[in-house]
């Protein structure tokens, strides 16, 4: 991917895959945080911080996969995988100091960590076009996922939701970062939730 790399170098020093990673993880965190929220104001409800940091943490693994089927080729092998396992770690770091919060102490980075695992392998079946992104099974898969976890009212809803509006949103926010449209989300179409001051998204 010519465009990411030469994108993140415009600098007086090469930015190593990790650096890289802590950005792109901080900008996949908003994406979920976001995707949840809309559910929430569509009115598919969750009950406890708990249930959002689940639903959050679906929305983080299927980030994860597309960025990784994203890069697929258009890095070196040895950039890309430590490119995508510093994401998973960085990612990992997010939802444990989230989880101190809704869950109490817990082994909460190994807990997601075998979620990724999980999913990376789901998610390997499905289909990506480099062009069009995640096909409609993949986006199902993770539409799924998230009903799973949601409350139960209009839970069979759910899964078209995530298909029609949040993964291609995700995905386009991604696409915007790894291309070198902005170093962060500002420049994308849509609004962001503002980060509380405490570094935690859900109760404030």
């Amino acid at each position: 991917m010519a465009r990411l790399k030469a994108k993140w170098n415009q600098t007086q020093h090469e930015r190593s895959p990790e650096q890289i990673a802590s950005v792109v993880s901080s900008n996949i965190w908003m994406l979920a945080a976001d995707s949840c929220l809309s559910l929430e104001n569509e009115g598919f409800e969750t009950n406890t911080h708990s249930q959002r940091m689940d639903v959050i943490c679906e929305f983080l693994a299927f980030s994860l996969h597309v960025v990784d089927r994203m890069t697929y080729g258009e890095l070196e092998e040895e950039e890309r995988v430590r490119f995508i396992n510093a994401l998973g770690v960085n990612l990992a770091n997010l939802v444990h100091d989230n989880r101190l919060d809704s869950n109490g102490p817990g082994e909460h980075r190994k807990e997601f960590i075998t979620l990724l695992n999980v999913r990376m392998d789901e998610y390997s079946d499905c289909d990506y076009d480099i062009d069009e992104g995640p096909g409609f099974g993949l986006r199902r898969v993770a539409g799924n996922h998230v009903m799973a976890v949601m409350g139960a009212k209009d839970q069979k809803w759910i899964p078209d939701y995530v298909i029609d509006l949040e993964a291609p949103k995700i995905v386009k926010g991604i696409q915007r970062v790894m291309t070198g449209m902005g170093e962060s989300l500002d420049d994308a179409d849509f609004e962001m939730p503002p980060i509380p001051e405490n570094g935690t998204w859900g109760d404030e």
